[in-house]
């Protein structure tokens, strides 16, 4: 008779950490950070069904990066989620710290578990507030811990040397156009020291968070034109609120 192979525990989590983390590192990142009147959410995805970045709720946002399929259902629940409590509360009772902590319980157990794989994905979840200090950023690792980033974060990809290039150029009070570019120049590096990638707005999803809007939900994506002019520096664009290149698309 064979003896069973033992792994002490601290190992298998540290194989299933390493697992998950090799899966999101495939994936390109995600920049969100904020700007003055926001929070700004920038990730290259030349996909225009298959989201990165939606709507949560009235002031919640969520970013992610991984297996499509896994964060997709996390982002379904979070909405459920979300719409239950502000129809059995109200609508102010629905935050992101209390939805982050949601996120965490689901990832932390699935992690844990033994008979399934843990979660390829890292998650953002943020919430614009009235003013820039109330705004908030949570960041979600695979293994349900989270983190509560200031100003900026960037998940998935080369994630370390983007936050670097970023953190050396995100300021407070910065204009939209100038956070979006600011955003896809990090993007756009190579994190071995070549030149850096042109990235198009076709390559690119862009979406924010607007403290300024009029409406209840503060969420709206840039697309087209409005995004094109914003990177060639036209900060104009950033007041367009009408047409099909403002207007949420229907799953959010």
């Amino acid at each position: 008779m064979s003896t069973p192979f033992y792994v002490s525990p601290q190992q298998a989590m540290a194989d299933r950490a390493e697992y998950a983390r090799k899966g999101i590192a495939r994936g390109r990142s995600v920049v969100v950070l904020t700007y003055a009147d926001g929070i700004v959410f920038v990730a290259e995805n030349t996909s225009r069904a298959l989201h990165k970045v939606s709507e949560i709720y009235d002031k919640i946002a969520f970013a992610a990066v991984g297996r499509y399929n896994e964060f997709e259902n996390l982002r379904i629940g979070g909405v459920r989620y979300a719409d239950l409590r502000g129809y059995s509360y109200d609508r102010a009772d629905v935050t992101a710290r209390g939805l982050a902590n949601v996120y965490a319980q689901t990832l932390g157990t699935i992690f844990s578990s033994v008979g399934e794989k843990p979660y390829e994905v890292e998650l953002v979840v943020a919430e614009v507030g009235r003013t820039t200090e109330e705004d908030q950023i949570y960041r979600l690792t695979p293994d349900g811990s989270i983190v509560d980033e200031k100003n900026y974060v960037v998940v998935g990809g080369n994630a370390d040397s983007i936050g670097n290039y970023l953190g050396q150029r995100h300021r407070a009070g910065m204009a939209l156009g100038e956070a979006v570019r600011t955003a896809v120049d990090s993007l756009a590096r190579d994190p071995n020291g070549g030149s850096a990638r042109s990235l198009t707005p076709e390559q690119l999803e862009v979406a924010v968070l607007d403290r300024q809007r009029f409406q209840q939900r503060k969420f709206k994506r840039i697309l087209g034109g409005q995004l094109g002019r914003l990177l060639d520096g036209d900060q104009s664009a950033a007041d367009d609120e009408e047409g099909p290149a403002a207007t949420p698309s229907s799953d959010e």
